[in-house]
């Protein structure tokens, strides 16, 4: 066969996502794409801010030689160095442009310090719910993720996360505000989280960092504040990408920051520069870099995320679901009516109405919808949504 063995299990893993997107196709196709309720993917529809455009134009018309071309690996030193100073302002520590890389996406990003820290059979510690790209790329450089539940309104459960803590411990990958959930951890369970990883790094003679992915980090709701990692826990990895706070998420653009004081940080950041480079990453997108620079105190217009919130809590709760308020991110993560998630979102299939089972993202029993879609979906849907539910416990 062509096709290794470990890519055939995994797209037989998640074939159910892919049916459903074929069966979101074949109802487009019957019925036109006004009259389906695609909620199944977190794509970014906001505009990217104004003055986008106009940095973007100026950048593409520079014509000084080199302006696509090669450079460090790590990044252009003048934009780590716009970046640095936007992070620490918001994580309340000094970071250098020294301390970061820049990548492509988030994505990139996770990849670069997975290869950096994992020797085969490490372990990297998922809290789920969570993205469901994490285990893959954990398993891309030979580790194992180790999947510990949240607790019932999805906060991060010591006590389930000191279980599983061993030897073989490498990080804990914390994504908040939360995908698929919209959940935001507090600053005292990350000053616990730390305390926790660096008791049990004594205890097993060795280093286990605490990785924040943090793309959803300016979609906030609420005047809810976003804690610092750095703040509270020495041996951590920030990364993030633009994707979702300037809807760029075709530019393939993040970064990733060490913490200043963090156990073997040179060592760590010359193991991702080296990373980088031999994923085949090489540097992040030259053009796209420039442009960002100037970005880093613009975000998309979080007014319309929030309108849209506004509106599908209202319809889900008059519908009778359970579910948890979203603080961040532009989903919500509903408990299913019934135990079988992917049956369920069968049941919403037949209203027209596409959303993602829950066990895709290790939480089986919920099923989670994005809001990436204009007000007028969201609103003509209110009725499938009622007979949805209505079928299921009738």
């Amino acid at each position: 066969m062509a096709v290794s063995e470990k890519m055939k299990n995994f797209s037989e893993k998640s074939s159910w996502i892919r049916k459903m997107f074929e069966e979101g196709a074949r109802l487009k196709a019957e019925y036109g794409n006004d009259q389906v309720f695609d909620f199944s993917l977190g794509n970014p529809d906001v505009p990217p801010p104004p003055e986008f455009r106009k940095i973007l134009m100026a950048a593409a018309a520079e014509t000084r030689p080199g302006q696509h071309a090669y450079m460090p690996n790590g990044g252009l030193p003048w934009v780590r160095e716009a970046i640095a100073a936007r992070m620490s302002a918001e994580q309340n520590i000094e970071v250098n442009p020294g301390d970061m890389l820049m990548s492509c996406g988030a994505a990139g990003a996770i990849n670069v310090v997975m290869k950096a820290l994992l020797n085969p059979g490490e372990e990297v510690i998922l809290l789920a719910p969570y993205f469901v790209e994490y285990n893959f790329y954990v398993d891309n450089h030979g580790g194992v993720g180790k999947v510990v539940k949240t607790d019932e309104q999805f906060n991060i459960d010591l006590a389930a996360i000191e279980e599983v803590l061993s030897e073989k411990t490498k990080a804990v990958l914390i994504n908040s505000p939360n995908n698929p959930t919209g959940q935001l951890y507090s600053a005292d369970s990350i000053a616990a989280l730390g305390d926790l990883l660096d008791s049990a790094s004594q205890r097993f003679e060795t280093t286990i960092y605490l990785i924040s992915d943090e793309p959803y980090r300016k979609i906030i709701y609420d005047d809810h504040e976003v804690p610092s990692i750095f703040e509270f826990v020495r041996n951590s990895i920030v990364l993030s990408s633009f994707s979702k706070d300037l809807s760029l998420p075709g530019e393939r653009i993040g970064y990733l920051a060490v913490h200043p004081e963090a156990d073997d940080k040179a060592a760590l950041l010359d193991a991702m520069t080296l990373a980088t480079r031999i994923l085949g990453f090489v540097n992040a997108p030259a053009l796209i870099q420039r442009v960002v620079a100037e970005l880093q105190d613009a975000v998309v217009d979080n007014s319309i995320y929030a309108g849209r919130r506004e509106l599908f809590c209202t319809i889900l709760e008059e519908a009778g679901y359970d579910f948890i308020r979203p603080k961040g991110a532009f989903y919500l993560f509903p408990k299913s009516p019934i135990d079988d998630d992917v049956a369920f979102c069968s049941i919403l299939q037949q209203q027209k109405i596409l959303a993602v089972p829950g066990r895709g993202f290790g939480a089986p029993g919920y099923f989670r919808l994005a809001f990436c879609i204009d007000e007028d979906y969201i609103g003509r849907s209110a009725a499938g949504f009622r007979a949805a539910l209505a079928e299921a416990t009738g």
